[in-house]
């Protein structure tokens, strides 16, 4: 894995506040953006939540919940968060920032993470992969709420509340 790969995954958060400052200056929402965009963010949030709450992060191999259909749904969530909050923003100019962005460090912090839970995990991350990998007993593991704010996801859900104030008062 290159450096510029681990420095790209390592930065996606701090360069998520400057890209969004961005985007938020140079977005145009309506009602209409702001309601439509504001449901798909939501979608992306939820997905984002039950992934967190499946979730020891680095210290298992997980393939419950959203973990049996998507290898990555904490980013995928994102991803959809990201669509979310471009068509808010009422702008191509932000779509297209938001989509060079999500691009660019999701594939960066994709590549990063997949190299650390292979160094990790090794053969439990290598059945993962192949979609044949089992919790220890075989049994699938419930929800909890009390994991998905371990791992901090209210972070995440309230930095989607804010944004979508900002866009909602620069409406």
């Amino acid at each position: 894995m290159s450096d510029l790969v681990r420095v790209l995954a390592r930065l996606r958060v701090p360069l998520g506040f400057v890209f969004g400052a961005l985007a938020l200056w140079l977005s145009d929402p309506s009602g209409l953006t702001l309601l439509s965009g504001g449901l798909i963010a939501v979608v992306g949030e939820a997905l984002r939540v039950w992934a967190a709450g499946h979730l020891n992060k680095a210290r298992e191999v997980t393939s419950s919940g959203p973990y049996r259909w998507l290898a990555h749904p904490l980013y995928v969530g994102s991803s959809i968060m990201g669509v979310g909050l471009a068509v808010a923003s009422g702008t191509f100019v932000v779509a297209l920032l938001v989509a060079v962005y999500l691009g660019v460090t999701m594939a960066a912090a994709i590549k990063s993470e997949e190299a650390f839970l292979r160094r990790t995990f090794g053969d439990d991350y290598e059945r993962y992969q192949r979609g044949n990998a089992t919790r220890g007993d075989g049994r699938s593991k419930a929800f909890s709420l009390r994991l998905a704010i371990a791992n901090r996801e209210h972070r995440a859900a309230g930095g989607l509340v804010a944004v979508a104030l900002l866009l909602a008062l620069k409406a």
